[in-house]
């Protein structure tokens, strides 16, 4: 039976939502067959016992809220595979309709892997999909359409060992630099699980603009590596629109890992003009270095965070290291901003 949302509880809407205007508009809600269902598509999901005692969902403006027993979410299928956390597909789910929130944006599907450290998912039972004029809703249906503006910004990228490994705070400190020089900066994430509190940390650090997959209707950048291209060249495209002088871009996760990190290098190699590689731990580095083949222009991240770290990942690689948090580091990455971007000196470093 074909329920409307105008006589329905009030739904509570995932960050997957945030390019769509389902929270203003009426729709429809539907069980479809499993030959019907697809990677971005929006459906429902109703919380179902036990529920964590921590258990979340960030909303579209990415703000956290509590979740209860029987709340009905509208999130949207896709894939994960964390390395450190979980691993699942809405493929996977089974005839029973159970699922999981695989992360607290609105990745649904069922896990199939997951770490002892990782605190309880809420679970959910598939209750239909969101339908228009008998049709179903995706996220690929909110993507604007803009004309081709050819992206040619110095683009300074940042990787990682694995996820968790400091990327977002790296980028979070990078930028605010940046708009210390007095730069127009775009932010962005181009591969990972949507979660909106990242890019949202790039904006809070001053970034003019803020982007991600989401935009171009990809829950998680797990695709098809000749499908994630063009949707990546879309992103760009959108980008290279706004005219910034700079683009901080993190790739989630590791490019070695299958969210499609490596295509997006392929994609940008020409505009790089700073890698910075965020490291876990440091013996990982040399492994990310040795196994794709480059060498990044700076290390930090958790490898980094203390004085024997920094100096353990010198001695083993011979690359500059910093502890970025802390207020000694800054002058020197201002310095090699300003070299890497071509900028005139603001400053004359004490030797």
């Amino acid at each position: 039976m074909m329920k409307s949302n105008r006589l329905n509880p009030p739904y509570l809407y995932s960050s997957l939502t945030r390019i769509s205007d389902l929270p203003v508009q009426p729709f429809d809600v539907m069980s479809l067959p499993r030959n019907q269902w697809e990677t971005s598509d929006y459906v429902v999901g109703e919380v179902v016992s036990p529920v964590p005692v921590n258990a979340q969902l960030e909303l579209p403006n990415g703000r956290l809220a509590s979740l209860l027993e029987g709340d009905r979410i509208i999130g949207a299928f896709g894939i994960r595979r964390a390395t450190l956390e979980a691993v699942g597909e809405w493929q996977s789910i089974g005839d029973d309709g159970r699922m999981d929130n695989m992360t607290c944006a609105g990745l649904f599907g069922k896990v199939t892997s997951k770490s002892y450290l990782l605190p309880p998912l809420t679970s959910l039972q598939y209750r239909g999909h969101v339908l228009r004029n008998g049709q179903k809703v995706s996220m690929k249906d909110f993507v604007s359409t803009i004309s081709y503006h050819h992206y040619d910004c110095p683009t300074i990228m940042i990787i990682g060992t694995s996820m968790s490994a400091g990327k977002t705070t790296s980028a979070r400190i990078i930028i605010h630099q940046l708009k210390q020089l007095g730069l127009k900066v775009i932010g962005a994430k181009l591969t990972g699980a949507g979660r909106y509190r990242d890019v949202l940390s790039m904006k809070d650090a001053g970034a003019d603009y803020i982007f991600d997959f989401v935009d171009v209707g990809l829950p998680s950048s797990v695709a098809p590596p000749e499908e994630f291209r063009v949707l990546v060249r879309q992103l760009l495209s959108m980008m290279a629109a706004k005219n910034p002088d700079v683009v901080v871009i993190e790739a989630g996760a590791s490019p070695l890992e299958p969210y499609n990190g490596s295509v997006v290098l392929e994609e940008l190699k020409k505009h790089i003009c700073l890698t910075v590689l965020c490291a876990s731990d440091p013996y990982s580095v040399v492994g990310v270095c040795q196994g794709f083949g480059f060498l990044p222009d700076l290390i930090t991240g958790i490898a980094t965070s203390t004085s024997s770290g920094v100096e353990l990942v010198k001695k083993l690689t011979g690359i500059q290291a910093l502890t970025l948090s802390e207020p000694s580091a800054l002058p020197l990455l201002t310095q090699l901003l300003e070299n890497k971007l071509h900028l005139a000196p603001t400053h004359v470093l004490q030797v």
